[in-house]
Formats: C-alpha cells, sequence, structure tokens
C-alpha cells in the first residue's frame, strides 16, 4: 500500500513538472493576438526557448544535484558558490546568444543602423536576478518535499510506536486477567469442586477470546458484549448470597461496531475486587448502551477497598485503561470515575466516541 501511494505521488510530482514547464516553455506562443502576431518554429527556438531554457537548468541543476548534495547535507557555502558559478555562466551564455542572435537578425534584414536602446547590463542584471529567483523557487519546492517525507516518516514511526505501546499492554493484559480469574477458581475448589470444574470451562471459552481476538486492534462490539457477558458470569460462580450483581445491556446482539478489545474489562474487574465485602451487603450494576456516536459503559459498586495486606491485584488494571485510550482514542472519550462523597459507592463511567 505505501508502495502504490509512493508511486502515484511521483506521478503527480512528475505531471506538476510537466504542466508547469510546458506553462514556461509555452508562453511566447500564448502571446500572439487577434492583429496576426505569429512566431516561427526557428524564431521560437532562436530566440524565445533560450530564456525558458536557461530557467530549466539553473532549476535542474539545484533540484537534482546542488539542493541534496550540499544545501541538505549542510555544505550551505558551498552550494552558494556553485549557485553564483552557475548563474555567471548561465547568464553569460544566454548573452552571448541573444547577442548572436541579434547580430545575425540585424544583418539578415539588411539593417546596418545601430540599434538603440537600453543598456545591456539592464538585461544581463534581469536575466541573473530572475535565475536567482528560480533557484530560491526550486529550493522552497525541494525543501516541501522533503518536509513532506520527513512528516509522514515521523507519523509512521508514530504509528509504529503507538502500535508497539497497544501491543505492550494487551500482553500485559493477557496474564493479569488470567491470574485474576485463577484467583477466583482456586477459591472455589476449596468449597465447591463441580462449579470450580464449570468455571474452568467458562475460562477456557474466555480464553479463546483473549488469545485470538486481542491480538486485533478492533473487534465488534456484539462480540466484545458477549464476552463480557460470559466474564460476569464467571465472576457470580464465587459471589455469596449477599451480593447483587445486576447487568443491563442496551447493545444489538449482531453490532458491528468497531471497539478495542478487552477495554472495559478492567473497569469490571476493578468493580469485583473492590465491590464485595465478605461480611457486608454489596452490590455492584453494569449497564452498556450504544447509540448512533457513543459506546457507553456505567459501573457503579458498593465500595469496600481491599487492605493493604491484600496482594491479590497489582492495581496495573486501571492505568492500562488509561493508557489504552489515550493510545487508542485520542480526545474521543471521557471517562469518570471516583467515590462518592459519602465513601459507600464507586462509580466509573467511560464514554467512547467513534
Amino acid at each position: 500500500m505505501k508502495q502504490i501511494l509512493y508511486s502515484r505521488s511521483r506521478i503527480i510530482e512528475a505531471l506538476i513538472h510537466i504542466i508547469g514547464w510546458g506553462i514556461v516553455f509555452g508562453f511566447p506562443f500564448l502571446m500572439m493576438t487577434r492583429s496576426g502576431f505569429t512566431i516561427t518554429w526557428v524564431e521560437y527556438l532562436r530566440h524565445g526557448s533560450v530564456v525558458p531554457l536557461s530557467f530549466f537548468i539553473v532549476f535542474y541543476v539545484n533540484y537534482c544535484y546542488l539542493i541534496p548534495h550540499y544545501l541538505f547535507e549542510g555544505r550551505i557555502n558551498r552550494y552558494l558558490l556553485l549557485n553564483v558559478l552557475l548563474i555567471i555562466c548561465v547568464t553569460a551564455g544566454v548573452h552571448f546568444w541573444q547577442e548572436y542572435a541579434f547580430q545575425n537578425f540585424i544583418k539578415g534584414s539588411g539593417n546596418s543602423r545601430r540599434h538603440m536602446g537600453p543598456p545591456k547590463w539592464i538585461f544581463i542584471l534581469r536575466d541573473a536576478f530572475t535565475m536567482i529567483l528560480t533557484v530560491g523557487l526550486s529550493v522552497a519546492i525541494r525543501l516541501s518535499g522533503r518536509w513532506i517525507q520527513v512528516e509522514a516518516a515521523r507519523r509512521e514511526a508514530e504509528k509504529s510506536r503507538t502500535e508497539a505501546e497497544l501491543k505492550n499492554l494487551r500482553n500485559q493484559l493477557n496474564p493479569h486477567f488470567l491470574l485474576n480469574t485463577l484467583n477466583n477458581i482456586y477459591a472455589l475448589i476449596a468449597f465447591d469442586t463441580d462449579k470450580a470444574q464449570s468455571a474452568v470451562q467458562e475460562l477456557s471459552r474466555l480464553l479463546r477470546h483473549v488469545l485470538y481476538d486481542n491480538q486485533q486492534t478492533f473487534v465488534a462490539l456484539g462480540k466484545e458484549m458477549d464476552f463480557i457477558r460470559n466474564y460476569i458470569e464467571l465472576m457470580r460462580i464465587r459471589l455469596a448470597s449477599n451480593v447483587t450483581v445486576e447487568t443491563h445491556f442496551e447493545v444489538r446482539p449482531d453490532s458491528r461496531t468497531e471497539i478495542a478489545p478487552l477495554i472495559f474489562i478492567s473497569l469490571i474487574e476493578n468493580a469485583f475486587k473492590h465491590g464485595i465485602s465478605s461480611t457486608e451487603p454489596s452490590f455492584i450494576r453494569i449497564r452498556f448502551s450504544e447509540s448512533h456516536e457513543e459506546v457507553r459503559c456505567e459501573i457503579i459498586n458498593s465500595y469496600h477497598p481491599k487492605s493493604e495486606t491484600d496482594k491479590s491485584g497489582s492495581g496495573i488494571g486501571l492505568e492500562q485503561v488509561r493508557k489504552r485510550l489515550e493510545l487508542t482514542y485520542p480526545e474521543r472519550y471521557e471517562w469518570e470515575h471516583g467515590v462518592s462523597e459519602n465513601g459507600k459507592e464507586y462509580k466509573s463511567t467511560l464514554c467512547i466516541r467513534y
């Protein structure tokens, strides 16, 4: 794909050069008037093409050789000196050619009278100044092309860096997710082996999603919701009777809206980690909704913070969510989360705009 885009840009660049120089070389023909003024090819090749040809030479000597080999390499003094010599040589060549062509024109017309007009040095300065402008034009075009290449390379490097960071975060998330799930299954084995076996089966289904779909940049929202439902059911297995879990999914089962995989799972993990108490009544409310412009995840749970001696979680989940949101949805998300004023509830609301 990159090669195709590069080839297209080179073709467009070549067309711009051809059209531009076609206008410059064809300008004498555009000066014809209704009074019958015409210019023959002989006259054009003898007089009208010399100055455009000099501009052409100065432009492409700079464009193809001097700028990339001297200016871009930082040898500015050498670049300026070579341009001075180039302009002097080309201006002198144009001047001598015009003198030669004009003398032949006088002889051919049979008019031996001296032609009166402005001094020759005025025309020489005019041509030299125009060639300096031509040099400036070639530098401007070459620099703009180089800037475009550098900017494209920078964007490609930024994209690669972002993809590498996202891949690194996903690789961190897999063991983090697996560790939390295994902790739940371990707790089940001690008092209910049948539920533990069921949990292992649920885990195998979840791992298929983690191992395969998590390697993609985006997955279908409907598929991600299925994964979240299965995960919540797995979490329900170990819950006591004093815990209430409510879920509301206002998302079409066949929704093809693209979403970053596992972007919500750390929020749900956090709710189960801090929203459940073995001694006090607890609740978790999870709601997902989809509109034509955003996906919304709202989680409210009772707040029972773990003690410092509890090592059931490393605390990297929410930090991963923040980093992934910044990398995947820059300036396209809103995330509000925190403990209520009375310290009894924790609320997390995440809105991702398309």
